[in-house]
């Protein structure tokens, strides 16, 4: 699809795949690729379940900084808008989104990895927000998706000192989902990703909407958000066909509709 990023769709799967080499630095073509790469996943109806992955190696590491160093507030101003709009345009696609994470995934490459609604790592995968070690911060989203992940505290810490964590570490404070051997993330990505394929895929959507909206606002407010996406789903034919099948004991055939 683009230079560095790409989308290939096999049995409802679609798979983002980042390739820049040697390290998936997220310069603003590949910022503007992958997003258009969301999109276009979003907007398919064939696909059901999307996976980000960086490919074997590494998943990605960072922002590139060669070509942030020389950029003034005016140039970063202008800048820090795209990015930001970039990712929020990942973390917004209406399917489930599994990150699968080997290597490095640190600073943007992190921020990525927290637009998916789960992660799977490798084994020996090193995840971080190591900004504040150049002088600056988080800028694609990390200061406000992190701590509502790991919660404040534990934010603060990664963000204050831009230490590196372990697989194991990521997993223990719910940075990441799974953790599995290096040369099994992708598999597991998929296998997750194929659990989500031939189900109610609006239903998914409106749980997707209603859970990630519900967050920004108040209980009352967020019980609203999800009480419309409740009422509206029986508008669609998947509710008849689930509750009809549950009815009958069989197994529903959800057509998206």
């Amino acid at each position: 699809m683009g230079e560095f990023v790409s989308v290939e769709v096999a049995d409802q799967i679609a798979t983002i795949r980042l390739d820049r080499p040697k390290m998936n630095a997220l310069n603003g073509q590949v910022q503007r690729e992958i997003a258009e790469a969301a999109r276009i996943v979003d907007e398919d109806p064939q696909v059901q379940a999307v996976i980000l992955y960086g490919g074997e190696r590494v998943f990605a590491a960072g922002a590139d900084i060669k070509e942030m160093a020389d950029m003034s507030y005016a140039d970063m101003s202008a800048h820090s808008s795209t990015l930001q709009a970039c990712f929020t345009t990942v973390a917004r696609i209406g399917k489930p989104v599994i990150a699968a994470i080997t290597g490095y995934a640190l600073g943007g490459g992190c921020e990525l990895a927290l637009c998916a609604d789960f992660r799977v790592a490798g084994e020996s995968a090193k995840l971080g927000q190591p900004e504040i070690l150049l002088g600056i911060i988080p800028g694609a989203g990390g200061t406000q998706r992190l701590p509502r992940l790991v919660g404040p505290a534990r934010a603060k810490d990664l963000i204050f000192t831009g230490r590196h964590v372990s697989a194991a570490e990521a997993l223990e404070i719910g940075l990441v989902d799974r953790v599995v051997p290096d040369e099994q993330v992708y598999t597991a990505a998929l296998e997750w990703a194929a659990t989500f394929v031939g189900g109610p895929s609006i239903a998914v959507r409106a749980a997707k909407q209603a859970v990630d909206q519900g967050l920004e606002v108040d209980l009352d407010t967020g019980l609203e958000i999800e009480r419309l996406q409740f009422s509206g789903l029986f508008a669609t034919d998947d509710a008849k066909i689930g509750m009809r099948a549950f009815a009958e004991k069989a197994k529903p055939k959800f057509t998206g509709r």
